[in-house]
C-alpha cells in the first residue's frame, strides 16, 4: 500500500501551526528550509506539490506578543494579516534558493461553494502547477467569518485534494500518526499503520482536542482523510518533525498512519457537491424517496418530500432526511 505514496504524481502538503512556528516561538525558518529542500526533491522526481500551511495566526501572535490565541474574531483577522506577510514571505526565500517561485492563494468556504469561483480556483491551481509554481494555500482569515469559514486547515487540504484530483494528501502534524489513544495520556497506546479512511472506530481512537495554536485535532485530520477519499486520494497523516518525512514518504517507507479510500473516486460535480460544509435547510423524505436515492441512483421528486425545514434557493445545498432522521 506504501507503494502508492512513491508512485503517485500529485501531492497535497498540509504543514500544522505547532511545526511552522516551533510551537508558537516564531516561524521555524530552519524547518521551513527542510521542507522546501525536500519538495525541490519531489518535484525533481516528477512530483507535483500544492502546500496549505497554517501558520499565519500563529505568527501574527507572535509578532503581537500575545500568549494566548484570540477568540473574538476581528482579534484573530488582525493576527492573520500581521502573520500571513511573514509567512509567506520566508516560504519564498526558502524556494527562491531552489530557483522555484510560490504563489500565495487565500481561500474561503465561500469560494469552494460557488460553482464558478470553484471551477476558477481549479482552473488556476492547474496552471501555476503547469507553470512549475508552488501554490501556497492558506485560509483567507482576514475576512472569513463563522459562516464562510473552513474551520481548519485539514479540511482545507482535503477539499484542494478533491479539487485538484491529487492521489497523496500528507499532513504533517506533531504527532507520529493516529494511536489506538491519546499516547500523551497512555504511553501503551499504539501507533496504527494503516486503514480505511471510512473506517468508524478511527474516531474513537482520535478524540477532539486540538492544540494551543490551531484549530486542528486528530479528529479533524480523519474527517479530512474521509474528504480527500472521495476523490482517491489516499491521507498519510505523519509527524512533521520526523527527519526527511516527506522524502521517506515518497520512498514508500513505512512511517505515520495511511488511510485509504474505500470505492472509485466520485464524479467531479458531487465532489463539488460534497464539499459544501454548511447546508442552508433540509428535506424530510418518505421511505419510499429514501431507497429510490439510496439504491437506484435516481433523482429525488417532490411527492416523495414530506417536510421542509430552512430557506434556501437554488443551487444551495440541503440535506436530506429519512423519516428516523438519519442523514
Amino acid at each position: 500500500m506504501r507503494q502508492k505514496l512513491a508512485s503517485s504524481k500529485r501531492w497535497v502538503i498540509k504543514i500544522g501551526s505547532s511545526l511552522v512556528t516551533n510551537d508558537g516561538q516564531g516561524l521555524d525558518n530552519k524547518a521551513i528550509s527542510s521542507w522546501a529542500e525536500q519538495i525541490t526533491t519531489l518535484r525533481a522526481q516528477g512530483k507535483e506539490v500544492l502546500l496549505v500551511s497554517s501558520g499565519a495566526v500563529a505568527e501574527g501572535m507572535n509578532r503581537l506578543g500575545w500568549t494566548q490565541r484570540p477568540h473574538a474574531l476581528h482579534e484573530l483577522q488582525a493576527a492573520a494579516a500581521v502573520g500571513q506577510t511573514g509567512l509567506v514571505q520566508s516560504y519564498e526565500s526558502c524556494f527562491q534558493k531552489h530557483d522555484i517561485h510560490t504563489a500565495q492563494i487565500l481561500l474561503t468556504h465561500d469560494d469552494l461553494s460557488s460553482r464558478e469561483r470553484y471551477l476558477n480556483a481549479r482552473s488556476t491551481l492547474r496552471s501555476l502547477l503547469d507553470l512549475g509554481i508552488i501554490p501556497i494555500i492558506n485560509e483567507n482569515d482576514t475576512v472569513a467569518t463563522d459562516e464562510i469559514r473552513f474551520g481548519d486547515n485539514d479540511t482545507l487540504a482535503a477539499l484542494v485534494a478533491n479539487l485538484v484530483e491529487a492521489e497523496t494528501l500528507i499532513i504533517l502534524t506533531d504527532q507520529k500518526g493516529l494511536y489506538t489513544e491519546d499516547p500523551r495520556n497512555n504511553p501503551n497506546a499504539k501507533l496504527i499503520s494503516d486503514g480505511r479512511a471510512s473506517d468508524p472506530e478511527l474516531f474513537k481512537m482520535a478524540g477532539s482536542s486540538g492544540g494551543a495554536l490551531g484549530r486542528g485535532g486528530m479528529s479533524t485530520k480523519i474527517s479530512a482523510a474521509q474528504r480527500a477519499a472521495r476523490s482517491g486520494t489516499c491521507t498519510l497523516i505523519t509527524s512533521g518533525r520526523h527527519e526527511q518525512a516527506l522524502l521517506s514518504a515518497a520512498k514508500g517507507e513505512n512511517l505515520g498512519t495511511l488511510l485509504l479510500p474505500d470505492s472509485e473516486p466520485m464524479a467531479a460535480r458531487k465532489q463539488w457537491l460534497a464539499g459544501h460544509l454548511k447546508a442552508s435547510g433540509s428535506l424530510q423524505l418518505d421511505e419510499g424517496a429514501v431507497k429510490v436515492l439510496k439504491t437506484s441512483g435516481k433523482s429525488l421528486l417532490p411527492v416523495g418530500v414530506t417536510s421542509v425545514a430552512g430557506n434556501f434557493i437554488r443551487g444551495e445545498m440541503v440535506t436530506c432526511l429519512a423519516p428516523d432522521g438519519t442523514e
